[in-house]
C-alpha cells in the first residue's frame, strides 16, 4: 500500500466477531489497519447529547435521533482527528460490516491514482441516486450524484477535507452520511467509484437501528412534511453545486 495512505477500522469492543471477520479480510488483502474503538452512543448518550441539536435532527431526518446514530457520528469525527494527528495524506476509513469484492484492491489503486478527481470517494453505498459520470478509468466510473448518496462503510478522504470538515461538524443535525452528502454546503467533491467494490452487510442486525430497523420509529407522514421539503430542496442544491462546478455535464 502507498506510504501516504492510512487505514482505520471502527469497531465496538463487544463486536468481536465483526472485528475478527474484518481483520481476516484485510489480512488477505495485505492491508494493515489501525483499530479505533467506536463511540458507544448508548453508554455516552448524555455526553453526546450536549453536541446535538435534536430538534434540527428530527426535522432534517424525519425521525428522532437514536443513541447509535450519535455514536456513529462521533466515531467518524474521532477517526478524522486520529488521521490528522498522523502523517498520512489520505485515509481509508472502514466500518466493521464491510464485505470486500474480489476487485477491491484494483478499485482502491484506481481511486488513489486519480486523486485530482475527488476529495472523498466511496466504495459502497446504501443509496446512490442519479449518478453523473466525471470520467472513467480501468472499467470504473467516477460518479457525482444529484440524488442522495448515503452509506459510510468504506471511503477515502483527503487530509485537506478532514481538516476542512472538523471545525464545522458540530452540533450534529443529521446522520453522518447525510451530513457528508451536503457537499454543496461544505464545498467539496464527493464521488462514488462504480461498480462498487464492496458492500455493507450487518446480517440484518444493527447495533444502531436494531434487528430489521425495529428501533426506528418514524412519526406519521404528515408530521414529516418539513423533512420531505428538505429532501426535495437538496436535489436542487446538489444540482446547482454540480452545475456551478462544471460537474453536471
Amino acid at each position: 500500500m502507498p506510504e501516504n495512505l492510512g487505514v482505520w477500522l471502527i469497531n465496538l469492543p463487544k463486536d468481536s466477531d465483526r472485528r475478527i471477520t474484518m481483520m481476516s479480510q484485510l489480512t488477505k488483502l495485505g492491508i494493515e489497519a489501525t483499530l479505533i474503538e467506536a463511540v458507544n452512543g448508548k453508554e455516552r448518550a448524555d455526553e453526546l447529547a450536549q453536541r446535538v441539536d435534536s430538534t434540527a435532527y428530527a426535522r432534517n431526518m424525519g425521525q428522532p435521533l437514536l443513541p447509535g446514530k450519535m455514536g456513529v457520528y462521533a466515531s467518524h469525527v474521532g477517526v478524522w482527528e486520529a488521521f490528522l494527528a498522523s502523517d498520512k495524506e489520505v485515509a481509508l476509513i472502514l466500518e466493521d460490516d464491510v464485505v470486500f469484492h474480489d476487485d477491491f484492491l484494483r478499485a482502491l489503486e484506481t481511486a488513489l491514482s486519480e486523486r485530482s478527481r475527488w476529495d472523498l470517494i466511496r466504495f459502497n453505498c446504501i443509496r446512490a441516486k442519479m449518478p453523473v459520470s466525471q470520467g472513467t478509468k480501468n472499467g470504473y466510473s467516477f460518479n457525482a450524484y444529484i440524488g442522495p448518496f448515503t452509506g459510510n462503510a468504506c471511503y477515502l478522504i483527503t487530509r485537506e477535507l478532514a481538516a476542512k470538515l472538523l471545525p464545522n461538524i458540530w452540533p450534529q443535525t443529521r446522520a453522518m452520511d447525510h451530513e457528508l452528502n451536503r457537499f454543496f454546503r461544505h464545498d467539496y467533491r464527493q464521488i462514488g467509484l462504480e461498480p462498487f467494490a464492496s458492500h455493507p452487510d450487518d446480517g440484518g442486525v444493527s447495533t444502531i437501528t436494531g434487528a430489521d430497523f425495529n428501533k426506528v420509529k418514524k412519526p406519521h407522514w404528515t408530521k414529516r412534511l418539513p423533512h420531505f421539503r428538505l429532501k426535495a430542496a437538496n436535489y436542487l442544491r446538489r444540482f446547482w453545486w454540480l452545475f456551478r462546478n462544471r460537474m453536471l455535464f
